[in-house]
């Protein structure tokens, strides 16, 4: 009996067809393709400084909320950009033990040369797909998040 349960689930479970092996795979695609169009900086990296282009001075828990990271991954990506001089931190005048993150002028101009290189980047990543799948895929992906 145990051994056919084994054989039961063995051929029930395929890595190959599961929801989170295919999501890593596409995800390491994208990596790939985002490290060789954009080699300078990480795509972490790239997201935490676009959306602080974006929203302007911002805390660093908020700019991990907009960003889908979470509280450990947001410091040590904003302690990266910081020690670049991409960002800089300034205390809030209202509460001495926050601090906002701000682009520097570095991180503006980084984010202003290579923006259009992230969209060629997200271009790239779904290129397999026909424009109709791409909007398909993306529309379950934002359903999934």
């Amino acid at each position: 009996m145990h051994h056919e349960f084994k054989d039961q689930a063995a051929n029930a479970y395929r890595l190959e067809e599961q929801v989170g092996f295919l999501l890593r795979r596409a995800s390491q695609r994208h990596l790939a393709i985002f490290a060789q169009m954009m080699p300078e900086i990480t795509s972490t990296q790239f997201a935490a400084l676009a959306k602080l282009c974006e929203l302007g001075p911002t805390s660093q828990n908020a700019l991990g909320r907009a960003t889908g990271m979470d509280a450990a991954t947001i410091k040590g990506v904003a302690d990266r950009l910081r020690a670049r001089d991409l960002i800089t931190a300034t205390p809030d005048p209202q509460d001495r033990r926050r601090h906002y993150l701000i682009p520097t002028e570095a991180g503006l101009a980084l984010y202003a040369r290579r923006a259009e290189t992230g969209v060629a980047i997200s271009d790239e990543t779904l290129a397999p797909l026909s424009a109709r799948e791409q909007a398909t895929f993306l529309e379950l992906l934002r359903k999934l998040c």
